[in-house]
């Protein structure tokens, strides 16, 4: 059986380890975008900077950002999912990607592993689960990552039709001391 939001909401457990990860799977009461072409979009969860998650029509698993980027992260939520787990710091990968670099975003991974403060947590809540749900390990998390907002083709409006960017930043970890030495 695929996992979907509903199967995951039955998983209570996996639901709380997911929020270590930081994402809530309570959506917001009213949505504070649009997607042009989606009549009713299926906000599934939160994350803690205030960011939205919605299954598409299409199955993909679009990310809203609270400060006006948005795109396409996963082709399906089993892959969004795996995402979460293999790298929950996807949101820093993307912001350390030197405008959509996929070398850019792989140096930026072993950087940011290098820096997890609480790694046996993080490690922990990777295993539970997996084990949990059945979970195989993603192949390639952040080229499936790079590949998906790459193509993403959702257009995100704020309520006064302004159109979100990309979630592709400008920033690479030589920007940041901290990544940069850890890169090191």
């Amino acid at each position: 059986m695929p996992l979907t939001p509903e199967v995951l909401a039955a998983q209570g457990e996996v639901v709380a380890w997911l929020g270590s990860l930081d994402i809530s799977f309570a959506p917001d009461e009213e949505l504070w975008f649009t997607i042009d072409g989606v009549e009713d979009p299926r906000q599934i969860g939160s994350d803690g900077s205030g960011g939205a998650f919605v299954l598409l029509p299409s199955l993909n698993v679009l990310y809203v950002s609270s400060e006006g980027r948005a795109g396409i992260i996963a082709a399906s939520f089993e892959a969004f999912i795996q995402l979460v787990v293999a790298r929950p710091y996807w949101l820093d990968i993307l912001k350390f990607s030197a405008g959509g670099d996929l070398q850019e975003m792989r140096r930026a991974v072993d950087a940011l592993e290098a820096t997890l403060e609480d790694e046996d947590d993080v490690n922990e809540a990777r295993e539970e689960i997996r084990a949990a749900l059945g979970l195989p390990e993603a192949d390639d998390p952040v080229g499936a990552l790079y590949e998906a907002v790459a193509a993403s083709d959702a257009i995100v409006r704020a309520t006064d039709g302004s159109p979100f960017t990309t979630l592709f930043n400008r920033f690479s970890i030589d920007n940041n001391p901290m990544l940069r030495n850890a890169a090191a």
